[in-house]
């Protein structure tokens, strides 16, 4: 999850901040194997943005490296601006021992800067035994290896309700033909197909969907281009998604309030809508909404459905969000901790509690404690190399992460004006260019 895009994160209570001020830092000297206590006096501090159950959970991980190694870990909330609570902690030469950003881009921000520590030969060896080279690279700038993806969110999927689908008599569609003359048959049946939200601060979900339509038609080479600004927003692909996403987006009738409702609705309502007050049939959201879900009287498994999120294209759309795991001090904790964050067992304790996925090799199916979770770390192995990071969040963040500028704001356009295909594509450009440029 991202900075404000709350990609991964479905917690957004305020949890406790933990100051850390003091609390940081290794007091160990060379680099020691971890195990039978290796740590033993040594404190890591470890910030992220989890609060709530995200949090509980990654604290058990925590106490599991504690257990290996008799390390202390302490935890500081960042709250959902990383960047923010990061950034006087470096200008005062106090980081955490250990970050977990929310995007890449911010990685590679700080890479630059020199504020993160590049990761010793064993936990890069970890990583390339867990890992494809893909992701590996994803961690990595300026051919330094800095980060691994620790925790992910499954973005290729779309949650339904089923009962609304056996009474229209329609089945999970694999294409975007299909959706679209599914979403007809559900609409004529008595039920708003889509609940669409495309409110100021949780418009991300809009940039979700062109990015697994534009994965699906353009295919992953032509993705990992415009995400490196290599190709411009003004690019016929992009167009081509765009005038498929107004099959739906473009159809007033198919949205839960029409356009005008679409453009005032939070993310965690539209899951809610859906699910708890039962106003629509399907709704875009990654494997976190089985959070929300979870807040309403359907059951995750049986009220709640997923299916893959249709083919556009000749690719099957296969594309995660995630949090990066980086060291931004020197020391045996610090590395010692990202190397267990890269290992199957921190994965395998992770996967056991639930709200969680990750593209580690070793961490087989069947390590994950619900059927959705199997299912989707089914469909992200079978993608194979042409699974791809959420394009927004590889995006300087002023143009894909910051509510009513960049993808968001001209997309949350592009659905209150559907036909400007070209107007919307200049926009995005222009948005870009000045990002990157910057």
């Amino acid at each position: 999850m991202r900075v404000s895009r709350r990609v991964l994160s479905t917690a957004v209570a305020a949890g406790l901040l933990v100051t850390a001020a003091g609390c940081g830092g290794d007091d160990g000297g060379g680099e020691a194997p971890a195990g039978g206590g290796a740590l033993k006096g040594t404190t890591v501090e470890v910030a992220a943005k989890w609060t709530g159950p995200e949090e509980k959970n990654f604290r058990e991980v925590l106490k599991a490296f504690e257990k290996k190694t008799g390390a202390t870990v302490k935890y500081a909330s960042t709250g959902e601006n990383t960047d923010a609570f990061l950034g006087p902690r470096l200008q005062a030469n106090q980081p955490p021992d250990v970050a977990i950003l929310p995007q890449p881009g911010l990685m590679r921000q700080y890479a630059e800067k020199g504020s993160l520590k590049p990761l010793g030969a064993d936990v890069t060896q970890t990583i390339d035994q867990n890992f494809s080279p893909y992701w590996k690279d994803l961690g990595s700038a300026d051919g330094k290896t800095y980060g691994v993806l620790i925790k992910a969110a499954y973005k290729s999927i779309m949650w339904y309700r089923p009962q609304v689908f056996s009474d229209a008599g329609v089945q999970p569609p694999a294409t975007w033909a299909d959706l679209v003359k599914a979403a007809g048959t559900v609409r004529d049946s008595g039920t708003t197909p889509f609940v669409l939200a495309a409110g100021p601060q949780d418009s991300w979900t809009l940039t979700d969907w062109f990015e697994n339509v534009y994965l699906s038609q353009a295919g992953p080479e032509k993705y990992d281009q415009l995400a490196e600004h290599k190709i411009k927003w003004t690019d016929p692909s992009v167009g081509q998604a765009l005038e498929t996403l107004a099959q739906i987006w473009g159809k007033p009738d198919l949205i839960a309030g029409g356009t005008s409702q679409a453009t005032k609705t939070k993310f965690d309502a539209s899951v809610t809508e859906v699910f708890g007050q039962q106003k629509a049939a399907m709704v875009y959201g990654g494997d976190f909404a089985a959070a929300n879900i979870n807040t309403t009287k359907s059951k995750v498994g049986t009220d709640a459905k997923v299916f893959a999120f249709p083919k556009a294209g000749n690719t099957a759309p296969a594309m995660l969000g995630g949090d990066i795991a980086v060291a931004m001090k020197d020391g045996k904790g610090a590395q010692e901790l990202m190397k267990f964050l890269a290992s199957p067992e921190a994965g395998k304790t992770w996967a056991g509690l639930g709200g969680y996925l990750s593209p580690n090799k070793g961490v087989a199916p069947d390590a994950y404690a619900d059927p959705v979770a199997k299912q989707l770390i089914a469909q992200l192995q079978a993608a194979g190399d042409a699974a791809r990071y959420d394009l927004s969040d590889l995006t300087p963040a002023a143009f894909g992460a910051t509510p009513g500028e960049g993808m968001w704001e001209a997309l949350r356009g592009f659905v209150q004006n559907p036909s400007d295909v070209k107007g919307t594509q200049a926009k995005l450009e222009a948005e870009a260019a000045k990002a990157y440029k910057g």
